[in-house]
């Protein structure tokens, strides 16, 4: 058979190609059989007709039928699977585990041309192995490659082509030598009265079962009071799963708390050693994302965090991160790394016609929980994430696992469509968790310099305050004088402070998005007014617009601004503004109130003098209370489960 250096060389027939069954039992076996551990399939289109199939295959030239496990492709034509879910980012597989070399194998039918492609961090593509396949009849192949040129960048991906032939290619499967003792995961989907999107996740991994053998477990932890256990659709699927799934039911302690139990769980039952999946429940799942986690996780060279990636679910085409970071002190998340990829297009080519790929590695600092493997070594050493409710539970638990030598990984092609970030309005009752939560993250993990966290916190509400937004300043200075309580403000998981956000916020009308047909009005009172452009001098502007608070002055007594231009320094030149919320779904009405205004502008003072004084000592109270608050012992108290009984 006419083979390249990375290919098996298998025992030939008439036509020149191997029959299969001699194929399979030639070189180091099947992936997924004992000596082998799959860390990816071949798959050639999504799991929904929601998701582009350019995700995972592209046809280059000509046409072909892409299917979700096989393809055929047409005379004259060739495919490639140089694409975000398509090609191995052994750039990552070189840098954090300890595999040398992978095997591709798969089972082709037909005659034509299959390649190993491989790219470096300059984004050139070369071929590492290559095999013609003459008249096939479901014969398998198998290439080995060495990953041992992806330092900086780089991935492999296969190249299919024909001439005058078609060719069929199914049961594409990467794998590695598998470990001694491979690493068992279970997984815990938390929701909150998103009972259809939680049983669409559960009825899209129970469709794939190869994608569940990865997990021996599935916890569903269930914290509303719309309970998923309560449609007849969860008796159906729950079958599906038998023992394989748990279903909890508990009071709503956010998604820290839904999570956390998950760990908790598995720290307590026969698996106390396997990883845990977090796993939003309204996403769209990719059920390839449990195999590519698990299979990393099973041969980094460390334990270490292990995110997956996340997909804007409205344009699902588009990458949200590829590598972030935090700034604790200025209340800052999800900052992109350099050179990562940030609400990147992932389909069609660029400039140079080169594919939108992850090509260079780029290293996070923390990954968020809609979709992250957590080893059950790093719960045994930094213990259990903070009961914060929500937001920056995921930040924080990531730099505490960094304090302690603990990395985290964000593995492009491991992903799930997660509804997008850009569509929701900042102005909301979890902006509370946002801004406290950033706090408590900056005392633990930071040195904590009042001067740079009071400068943010004063911009931040003397943008508010200009802009009308009143609730929010009041949701900012409710969060800052929480977090000068100390770490009390957690004892119960944060459950009284997020009923108490919403009682605060309901005093303030802006608050409330109205759908556009409620607040019908004389067209004229609801023209849009476009701003001028972003000002030079942000300070004088400020100024400026606070004269005109004061004596009650504005350039539009009413106007209407869409989502996109409600910027401070514009809806600031309004008495009345109707402005879009980011949803697109209805529209909030903001109203000047200079004596509201006031009233916030001196509680805002009197706040932000206790922080300077006051913030040294709360501080140190909570890096004291840190080993309790994460302790089982916490968690337990917290579910209500006497561990002793």
């Amino acid at each position: 058979m006419a083979g390249s250096p990375g290919t098996t060389e298998l025992p030939a027939d008439e036509t020149g190609i191997a029959p299969a069954s001699e194929a399979r039992t030639a070189g180091l076996g099947d992936p997924g059989t004992a000596d082998r551990l799959l860390i990816q399939r071949g798959l050639f289109d999504g799991p929904s007709p929601l998701v582009p199939e350019d995700l995972y295959s592209v046809v280059e030239v000509g046409t072909a039928r892409r299917e979700r496990g096989g393809v055929a492709v047409m005379p004259d034509s060739r495919l490639s699977t140089n694409t975000y879910f398509g090609r191995v980012h052994a750039t990552y597989w070189q840098r954090w585990t300890d595999v040398t070399e992978l095997e591709v194998s798969l089972v082709v039918s037909g005659t034509g041309r299959v390649r190993v492609m491989a790219s470096d961090t300059n984004r050139i593509p070369r071929i590492v192995a290559a095999q013609d396949v003459i008249e096939a009849e479901a014969v398998a192949l198998r290439f080995e490659v060495q990953v041992d040129r992806f330092t900086d960048g780089g991935g492999l991906w296969l190249e299919l082509g024909t001439g005058a032939g078609e060719l069929a290619v199914s049961e594409v499967r990467w794998s590695v030598a598998r470990t001694a003792r491979p690493r068992p995961a279970s997984m815990v989907i938390c929701t909150f009265n998103r009972v259809d999107d939680c049983l669409n996740t559960l009825e899209a991994l129970a469709n794939d079962p190869e994608a569940l053998a990865a997990i021996r477990t599935v916890y569903v932890v269930d914290q509303g009071s719309d309970p998923v256990e309560s449609r007849p659709r969860f008796e159906t699927v729950a079958a599906r799963f038998g023992d394989q799934l748990v279903y909890l039911r508990q009071p709503n302690l956010g998604g820290a708390g839904g999570f956390t139990r998950g760990l908790f769980e598995v720290a307590g039952g026969p698996d106390a050693d396997a990883d845990t999946v977090f796993m939003d429940d309204d996403v769209l799942l990719e059920p390839e994302i449990l195999i590519r986690l698990t299979a990393f996780a099973n041969r980094t060279r460390n334990p270490m965090i292990v995110g997956g990636q996340m997909l804007n679910l409205l344009h699902p085409s588009r990458l949200h991160i590829s590598a972030e970071y935090a700034v604790p002190e200025k209340l800052l998340a999800g900052q992109p790394v350099e050179d990562s990829m940030h609400d990147a297009m992932l389909l069609g080519v660029d400039e140079e016609g080169l594919p939108h790929v992850v090509e260079r590695r780029v290293d996070t600092e923390y990954n968020g929980w809609w979709a992250c493997l957590i080893p059950a070594e790093v719960v045994r050493r930094i213990g259990y994430p903070l009961p914060m409710f929500f937001q920056w539970d995921d930040v924080e638990y990531g730099y505490r696992g960094r304090s302690r030598g603990i990395a985290t990984v964000s593995l492009p092609g491991a992903a799930v469509w997660h509804a997008d970030f850009g569509w929701k309005d900042w102005d909301e009752w979890h902006r509370y968790f946002n801004i406290r939560n950033a706090l408590v993250t900056a005392a633990l993990h930071t040195g904590f310099s009042t001067r740079v966290v009071g400068a943010k916190l004063t911009e931040m509400l003397a943008q508010y305050l200009v802009g009308m937004q009143y609730g929010l300043a009041a949701t900012l200075l409710q969060a800052v004088e929480d977090f000068l309580r100390g770490p009390e403000i957690m004892a119960d998981g944060s459950a009284a402070a997020a009923a108490e956000i919403r009682r605060i916020r309901a005093r303030y009308p802006e608050t409330v998005m109205h759908p556009v047909g409620e607040i019908e009005k004389d067209f004229r009172e609801l023209r849009v007014v476009r701003p001028a452009g972003p000002p030079g001098l942000p300070r004088a502007t400020w100024f400026k617009r606070v004269t005109y608070l004061a004596l009650d002055r504005a350039k539009d007594r009413t106007g209407y601004v869409t989502a996109g231009d409600a910027h401070w320094w514009h809806t600031s030149t309004f008495a009345k503004a109707y402005v879009t919320d980011m949803s697109e779904q209805g529209v909030r009405i903001r109203t000047r109130d200079r004596v509201l205004a006031a009233q916030l502008a001196k509680r805002a003072a009197r706040t932000l003098r206790r922080l300077q004084k006051e913030a040294p000592s709360v501080v140190e109270s909570y890096r004291a209370a840190m080993p309790e608050l994460t302790s089982r012992a916490n968690w337990a108290r917290l579910y209500g489960v006497d561990e002793n009984a």
